[in-house]
């Protein structure tokens, strides 16, 4: 790719914007709102805004390898904090997608470095669910698995901390987990029964919100 062409589209994409709506950029640098959180890979074949259909200022997006939401990350924590609690998202959104090279990697013997200590977060997804995962002999259909029970466990993350359960008290968010298809385009949800998981995990990760 020649880099200078980005320059050139970005001329003819403000030219776009303009012709369509003359006051864009004004009304752009007023603010934002998002009422989606959504925290997806950082894989370069996806990309929010067009798999959901979306224009600029209507999602908060973080990206990250594999969509992890470890716990101990202050990135990840930092943006769930600033848009549950500042934004006031009303749904979070933990989106992964087939054909995930972070989860293929986490499943390789390979040292990897600094990627190391990342990818074992997903290992230890494969640690809960080995179970079922090792009942399935398809290595791609494992690995597909993999990807939504590892949406399923970030979402759990996600549930843990004390600004989205302040929000499930208060009534005004709601947590999914979505897998993006990317053999299809499709843009699939697992249905994964919060309730159920909030209510298996209460006893555990449930803080006292008292003040």
């Amino acid at each position: 790719m020649d880099i200078s062409k980005i320059f050139e589209n970005n001329r003819v994409w403000i030219a776009e914007k303009l012709n369509k709506d003359e006051d864009y950029f004004t009304n752009l640098g007023k603010g934002q709102s998002p009422q989606i959180l959504y925290i997806g890979c950082s894989d370069s074949r996806v990309s929010a805004e067009d798999l959901m259909g979306v224009q600029p200022g209507e999602v908060f997006v973080h990206r990250n390898i594999a969509n992890m939401v470890p716990n101990t990350d202050l990135n990840v924590m930092s943006v769930i904090n600033y848009a549950v609690s500042h934004l006031n998202v009303k749904h979070v959104v933990v989106c992964g997608h087939y054909s995930c090279g972070g989860v293929k990697a986490a499943m390789q013997s390979e040292d990897l470095g600094i990627l190391n200590p990342w990818l074992r977060n997903i290992r230890d997804v494969y640690r809960l669910h080995h179970t079922e995962l090792d009942l399935i002999k398809d290595e791609q259909k494992k690995y597909d698995r993999l990807v939504e029970l590892n949406v399923q466990e970030q979402c759990v993350n996600v549930l843990k901390t004390s600004d989205v359960q302040k929000a499930i008290l208060d009534k005004h968010i709601t947590v999914h987990g979505w897998v993006w298809d990317i053999h299809s385009g499709k843009l699939v949800d697992l249905k994964i029964d919060f309730d159920q998981i909030l209510k298996d995990i209460r006893e555990i990760y449930r803080l006292s919100l008292d003040n």
